[in-house]
């Protein structure tokens, strides 16, 4: 929980929790009640427990079509956007994948809507918002070209993932995911599956990625049968980081096993 001049914020997950499989306790029930606006990716991430909290709550602020209730995706390019789903696909989202928080290009028109609902909810603070924002946004195309140049070595690399976690960091890389440790989305690894990623060419990849609220066994298996390096990026921010701080752990993360900077001779 942390504290803006106007308001406090309160995550309804943290960064080792997977974002499907959230409980809607009592407490969180509790924050519903109490909140003048709710924040989620959307598309469909939530299904599984958003709409207990909103209808638990009674709160008219945080129900669907209200200007105090955003959903990210609503904003974003969306990736992987589907006609047909049904179950024997997986944990597919009909209106693409929702794994937003990589999106980079796109946190520039969230951050105005943003803004704007938030004139809109508490207008007496109209100026705040928006000097706010605009300080964002300008810091954040800063660090946009900052990153593309810094990035730039991971452009063509290829790994193996774990669900499509990164698919919108990938895209904004450059970096293409080969195979999925999950045999479909949602569904965990198994023997079988993991043993048909070993008969993949090792040349044909560089590392394998897996978030930190992702089981490492699978991961460590396909490590030992490969000998290729693991990477484990961060889902989200902690506790106190800042998105563009996390941002810059991912990318050093990547480049520190992907494209390794060699000394100078002297």
């Amino acid at each position: 929980e942390s504290h803006a001049p106007n308001a406090t914020i309160y995550s309804a997950t943290t960064a080792k929790q997977d974002p499907h499989y959230v409980q809607a306790r009592p407490s969180l029930i509790a924050k519903m009640r109490q909140a003048d606006m709710a924040m989620c990716s959307g598309a469909e991430l939530e299904v599984g427990w958003l709409p207990m909290l909103q209808t638990r709550s009674s709160n008219g602020a945080v129900q669907n079509g209200a200007l105090s209730m955003i959903y990210a995706a609503d904003f974003v390019r969306m990736l992987d956007t589907h006609d047909h789903v049904d179950r024997s696909m997986g944990d597919i989202h009909a209106y693409g994948n929702p794994h937003v928080q990589f999106a980079a290009n796109d946190i520039i028109p969230l951050s105005q809507a943003m803004t704007k609902r938030l004139i809109i909810i508490d207008p007496d603070n109209a100026q705040s918002y928006q000097i706010n924002g605009i300080k964002f946004r300008v810091h954040w195309r800063k660090k946009l070209n900052e990153w593309h140049e810094k990035a730039a070595p991971l452009q063509g690399k290829q790994v193996i993932g774990y669900h499509e976690t990164y698919r919108y960091l990938y895209e904004w890389l450059g970096i293409k995911q080969i195979a999925d440790l999950e045999p479909k989305p949602g569904i965990s690894p198994t023997t079988s599956h993991l043993q048909s990623l070993t008969e993949l060419d090792v040349d044909t990849f560089d590392a394998i990625v897996y978030s930190s609220h992702q089981d490492q066994r699978p991961v460590d298996w396909l490590q030992q049968y490969t000998g290729k390096p693991v990477i484990e990026l961060p889902l989200t921010v902690t506790d106190g980081q800042s998105l563009d701080a996390m941002y810059d752990q991912v990318i050093d993360t990547l480049l520190d096993v992907l494209a390794p900077s060699v000394p100078e001779k002297i």
